[in-house]
């Protein structure tokens, strides 16, 4: 009989974000972050935060710690990251102000776009993914940053509060936003306290895809 594996438990993006900082440290350097490193790469306020989400990761699976060693931080080999899939990056998308996409209106198609290694646990079982890199800096607080690229699904529906890639159909842009369908508007909100939500008419809008992971830039 097959073994099943056990999806790990749902985690917040700050812990995404440290699962996969810790994912490409693992993988640049040898040898797994302090979390020092952690605070600084994920941009948290102390090493208690990082400390305390970290607790979090190890009891829903993510991690395993052995905390009689420096550093003694281990993904599960199903999380490693060792196994990795092509994704193809078809363009870039804004993360601030919506920027023109030239001479293509649908991402439905990636044919001789160059590729992006992702880690295998992003990616398995997804159908349809690519990925875009993000130019601004309007998803900052959602811990997505200028140069980041990110993993999208695409789907042409997503859920109130999803992260989305939103074609505005009579300005020919595209941006990357939180979704939220208000009756006969939309509104794409950054997530950014300095920056204002974009409302638009429902009827402007063509969902191209749903955030699934983030390669972040390193260095």
């Amino acid at each position: 009989m097959a073994k099943i594996l056990k999806k790990p438990a749902e985690i917040s993006t700050r812990q995404q974000c440290m699962v996969d900082y810790i994912n490409v440290f693992w993988r640049d350097h040898g040898y797994p972050p302090s979390i020092r490193d952690i605070v600084a790469g994920c941009s948290l306020s102390s090493t208690s935060v990082a400390d305390y989400n970290l607790k979090i990761l190890e009891k829903k699976g993510y991690i395993r710690r052995h905390r009689e060693v420096s550093r003694g931080i281990e993904l599960p080999k199903s999380m490693s990251g060792k196994r990795r899939q092509a994704v193809p990056v078809i363009g870039t998308i804004a993360a601030g102000i919506p920027i023109p996409v030239p001479d293509n209106d649908s991402w439905d198609t990636a044919s001789g776009a160059e590729t992006v290694d992702a880690p295998d646990y992003l990616v398995r079982g997804q159908e349809n993914v690519y990925a875009l890199r993000v130019k601004g800096n309007s998803m900052v607080d959602a811990l997505i940053n200028d140069g980041d690229i990110v993993l999208m699904r695409y789907v042409n529906t997503v859920d109130n509060g999803d992260m989305a890639a939103v074609w505005l159909k009579a300005e020919k842009e595209a941006t990357l936003k939180k979704f939220y369908a208000e009756g006969a508007r939309v509104r794409l909100q950054p997530a950014n306290s300095t920056m204002k939500p974009i409302l638009v008419p429902a009827s402007n809008v063509e969902i191209q895809g749903r955030v699934i992971g983030v390669l972040r830039r390193v260095g």
